[in-house]
């Protein structure tokens, strides 16, 4: 670099010119680059915040609601019981019916009580992860073992809501092509509780359903 007169600038004057041009070359890099980076993070952090709160909030309601829908089952089946006169050809019989009768009743006793089991911890745990902010599935094998174990549970609800529901329709329209009685009319309080439980229980069974949606939701996007 020479100077209009043929003389070579003096080092002093070279080394600010390449200082000034350092600094224009930040400026402009900083312009054209450095705003957009922070901006875009910002943006991604805060749409997977919102995207983790959103999914942890469906996961307590879930838990919440397959608690009580599967609390709810189990209680209306285990307080099944009654006493009353069954009159059949003109005699009066003393019947006396309860859950523990029924081998479809009882198995469907037994998966309510696994499945409430099941929620209540996955609610503690998840509430858990939410207090020390901390993703509530930490990795896609503990995404694959919750969607794994809610299939599960709900299949074993629709079995066991599918079995008792044939043996309360067995037990209001009695057995065709023979003279035994609707049961249920005598029994109608134990009916209706057998009732009101297979209700919840298939709630329940989509309650679970819907859980295991969401887990494969995350694993799609994970």
């Amino acid at each position: 670099m020479t100077t209009t007169s043929g003389r070579k600038p003096p080092p002093e004057f070279i080394s600010i010119q390449m200082t000034e041009a350092a600094k224009i070359g930040a400026a402009d890099a900083n312009t054209m680059s450095g705003p957009l980076v922070p901006v875009s993070g910002g943006m991604g952090r805060w749409w997977t915040n919102v995207c983790g709160k959103s999914e942890s909030t469906l996961h307590v309601v879930l838990r919440i609601f397959c608690l009580l829908s599967s609390m709810a089952a189990l209680s209306f089946m285990v307080t099944a019981e009654q006493s009353a006169t069954l009159s059949i050809f003109g005699f009066k019989l003393p019947v006396y019916s309860k859950w523990t009768y029924s081998d479809s009743f009882e198995y469907l006793v037994g998966i309510s009580a696994a499945v409430a089991a099941h929620s209540l911890l996955q609610m503690m745990l998840t509430m858990r992860k939410l207090l020390k902010k901390s993703p509530v599935i930490p990795s896609r094998n503990h995404g694959w073992l919750i969607f794994t174990g809610d299939q599960a549970f709900a299949y074993a609800m629709m079995s066991a809501a599918s079995a008792a529901a044939g043996v309360t329709n067995l037990n209001r329209a009695g057995i065709r092509h023979s003279s035994l009685p609707d049961f249920c009319k005598p029994l109608r309080s134990f009916c209706d509780h057998a009732a009101a439980s297979i209700t919840f229980a298939f709630f329940t069974c989509f309650l679970l359903a819907a859980s295991a949606v969401a887990d494969v939701l995350w694993l799609s996007r994970y």
